[in-house]
């Protein structure tokens, strides 16, 4: 398995891509992470075409059990941030 992109280097990528430097790059990277965080974080969603869906789920309370103790606690109800992958990108890379 490849190493992950660093952001950094997703910074240098996005500006050659952009044609653009690199600070002016990390600003449009900046930029969107706050967009996407400030809308699912009011409980909306974000869809990034060809790439997936972002989005918020509340979980219900539940019982969940230590694996130190093996003791049963209650959870309290959470919320959890899922993502959907887009087909067009399950589909680049499966061939």
């Amino acid at each position: 398995m490849a190493k992950p992109m660093t952001k950094t280097q997703l910074v240098a990528a996005l500006a050659e891509e952009m044609g653009v430097d690199k600070k002016s790059a990390g600003g449009a990277l900046e930029a969107v992470v706050s967009l996407i965080t400030r809308e699912v974080s009011a409980g909306g969603a974000v869809t990034l075409p060809g790439v997936g869906k972002i989005y918020c789920r509340e979980r219900p309370e539940r019982m969940v059990r230590n694996p130190a103790t093996g003791e049963m606690l209650k959870k309290d109800a959470d919320k959890v941030v899922k993502m959907t992958i887009a087909k067009a990108l399950k589909d680049s890379v499966n061939g």
